[in-house]
């Protein structure tokens, strides 16, 4: 078995492109939703909430014949693998181009702008704004396909479009391939563009949040008076090395990928399960060969809808007990779907590197029925930790962990 190191990683998100920007906004308790009168026009959508990234631009040295093929997820997706594989030396090496690398992306859709394009056709029968790049747009794996397309990676491409875990099974997949030898480069992670339809899904099970002149407060995972989550957007890529190939070429090393768990509930579409959320945290302890007392930290999925909080909180503490400190990045930055497993895995690496561990926004009470946690609340918690764990869970019944080991 190879080990498999993080060299690479980055991210564009509603409260900033690079670490130090978001940590501060973290630190200040700043938060990246707004309330969006855009969507006032949508009358049967209750809920005016979102975390937009409103200053995201094309880079200049992108070109026409490039972005043809791009909607704004994709945009995101290869903005923020421009941004990783720049962190980790390898923008511009040849390396990256002889079949050494290879992509495993993904998001919950492809760009509605494109499927709108297409709804149009099959009710109005006019193909108004379809081209031939439409298509291209649309797909579920258009992310994936854009990354490799626009830095020539001829590697494995592995679509993961499997809703809110669709940036970590891009992470698990990817440290699998380097794992078991297939190949040792990998660009791995997930985005999502902001879309009132995504808010609509969410809508229309009563699970979003209706704070829509007090937009600051919320969400409010693992709080009482949550009222649901808040969708927003964003993109985060990892690039995933193998060891030896790493240290070859003098990378610096961020973090090690030790583990990996992913399994399904079998059992409801929507509804989470606590024994299979646990299980899937057990598979990744396996895989990375090591006990639950190992694990510092769990940065959790924290929707900030009930059934979600309570089952993950609930599973949690089964497997790790009372003190195990847990927070969500989703208070700041919203729910962003296809991008969050890439986000807060790059968010885990950066506070166990620096001993400083975000707290939960607007946490004011824990919800009684949540499992019992040591949930950081308030203020930024000093740890020195040696493993953190990622956690997400999606519809579909899809649940994922991830383990990142600190590199001496």
């Amino acid at each position: 078995m190879k080990r498999v190191v993080v060299t690479g990683m980055a991210g564009i998100t509603s409260l900033g492109s690079d670490w130090a920007s978001i940590e501060a906004n973290f630190v200040a308790g700043r938060s990246g939703i707004r309330r969006m009168d855009e969507w006032d026009r949508f009358t049967e959508l209750n809920t005016r909430l979102a975390g937009p990234i409103d200053d995201f631009a094309v880079p200049k040295h992108w070109t026409r014949k490039q972005l043809r093929s791009m909607g704004r997820v994709s945009r995101l997706a290869v903005g923020a693998a421009e941004l990783a594989l720049q962190d980790a030396g390898l923008l511009g090496n040849p390396i990256i181009r002889d079949g050494r690398m290879g992509v495993a992306c993904g998001s919950s859709t492809g760009s509605t702008d494109e499927i709108k394009a297409f709804g149009n056709m099959l009710l109005n029968s006019v193909a108004d704004g379809l081209n031939a790049n439409s298509y291209v747009r649309m797909m579920p794996h258009t992310t994936a396909a854009n990354i490799s397309i626009f830095f020539g990676l001829t590697g494995r491409l592995i679509p993961t479009s499997s809703a809110c875990t669709s940036g970590s099974q891009g992470i698990g997949y990817a440290y699998e391939a380097i794992k078991f030898g297939r190949l040792p480069l990998m660009l791995a992670g997930g985005a999502e563009e902001l879309c009132p339809t995504e808010a609509m899904v969410f809508d229309a099970l009563y699970a979003t949040s209706l704070k829509n002149d007090a937009p600051h407060t919320s969400p409010r995972p693992y709080d009482s008076g949550r009222d649901g989550l808040v969708i927003g957007e964003g993109g985060g890529m990892l690039v995933l090395e193998e060891l030896e190939h790493a240290l070859a070429r003098g990378a610096h090393i961020h973090a090690e990928i030790v583990g990996f768990g992913s399994n399904a509930d079998g059992q409801h579409t929507t509804r989470p399960e606590v024994s299979t959320m646990r299980r899937a945290m057990e598979l990744a302890l396996e895989d990375a060969g090591i006990g639950a007392d190992a694990i510092g930290y769990v940065n959790g999925h924290g929707t900030a809808t009930e059934q979600g909080d309570i089952a993950e909180t609930l599973a949690t503490s089964e497997l790790f007990g009372q003190h195990m400190p847990i927070s969500s990045q989703k208070s700041f930055l919203g729910h962003t779907l296809g991008a969050c497993g890439a986000l807060e895995s790059w968010f885990s690496i950066e506070m166990m590197n620096r001993d400083r561990y975000v707290p939960t926004l607007n946490l004011d009470e824990v919800d009684p029925r949540c499992g019992e946690l040591d949930y950081l609340r308030n203020e930024f918690r000093v740890m020195h930790n040696d493993y953190v764990m990622n956690n997400n869970f999606a519809f579909g019944g899809v649940n994922t962990s991830l383990i990142f080991r600190r590199w001496a």
